[in-house]
């Protein structure tokens, strides 16, 4: 079963959602499970995963009411204030819903290592008896306190969202690789392949521009430990839907089918417990 790992709705709020900026006019507007199902079908796809954007209780109960009336929608990532004194209790309400995990946007936090806060960590330390997962949305410069963080957690699933955002547009590459590598000794975390138009130049990447970024995870986290995820609608700013699915396609092509499943599903399926 082919699952996209990785996408996102919302009535779109032009207060709410300032960071959708006059450069990404494609987007500024409303995305709702109908525009998403055409482009799953078109693409083989069964199901999604979708993940917040909005920080925020109101945006876990839009998800998981769309969720309810679309089958297609196969789990949800959502928010909790995970420094609250009642974490357990928030997190408590979501059982048996199609809550599957969490994710706190700590690219955005001007304190780098927002993650390593102990009132932080101490809500993370709730998730595993809930058997809920945790979504790491980080720019490269926070991967060495994201590997702290991993490490304070052995037995926690965790997933680094679209390959911590390397510098594709700029062409670099070293110090991300680094990072990315030692990663590598961590059986807990996998890492999405999404994300990756928008960080090259949006209106003529090519695909071998992704290649050595993707070379960089597939040795790091092998492919038991990768999934694709289209990033949509973000990833309309840079590319259509059947783009982003063909710079993964291709390169995994010579990949074995067994290998390819994983990567276009069955990762996803293990790790969100689909």
């Amino acid at each position: 079963m082919r699952i996209d790992a990785h996408q996102h709705f919302w009535k779109f709020n032009p207060v709410r959602d300032e960071w959708i900026d006059d450069s990404m006019t494609a987007i500024r507007r409303d995305f709702y499970p109908e525009n998403l199902e055409v482009e799953l079908v078109a693409n083989g796809m069964a199901g999604s995963i979708a993940v917040q954007s909005d920080q925020s209780i109101s945006e876990n109960e839009f998800h998981l009411e769309l969720a309810q009336k679309h089958q297609f929608i196969r789990g949800v990532v959502g928010w909790v204030d995970f420094q609250a004194a009642d974490i357990s209790e928030q997190l408590a309400r979501y059982k048996g819903t199609p809550m599957k995990g969490f994710r706190h946007v700590l690219q955005g936090e001007q304190q780098r290592d927002f993650m390593l806060r102990p009132a932080f960590m101490k809500g993370i330390a709730e998730l595993a008896a809930f058997g809920y997962t945790f979504d790491i949305l980080i720019y490269p410069d926070q991967l060495a306190y994201a590997k702290q963080f991993v490490e304070a957690f052995p037995d926690q699933p965790f997933v680094i969202d679209h390959l911590a955002k390397p510098l594709i547009r700029d062409k670099k590459i070293d110090v991300w690789k680094n990072d990315i590598l030692a990663f590598s000794r961590y059986e807990n975390v996998f890492c999405k392949i999404s994300g990756m138009v928008t960080e090259a130049q949006w209106v003529d990447w090519k695909n071998q521009d992704f290649t050595p970024y993707i070379d960089t995870v597939v040795e790091s986290f092998g492919v038991n430990r990768l999934m694709f995820g289209s990033d949509w609608p973000v990833c309309l700013v840079a590319a259509r839907y059947a783009e982003v699915v063909d710079i993964v396609t291709q390169y995994f092509s010579t990949f074995s089918r067994i290998e390819q499943e994983a990567i276009f599903g069955g990762t996803a399926i293990r790790f969100y417990n689909l």
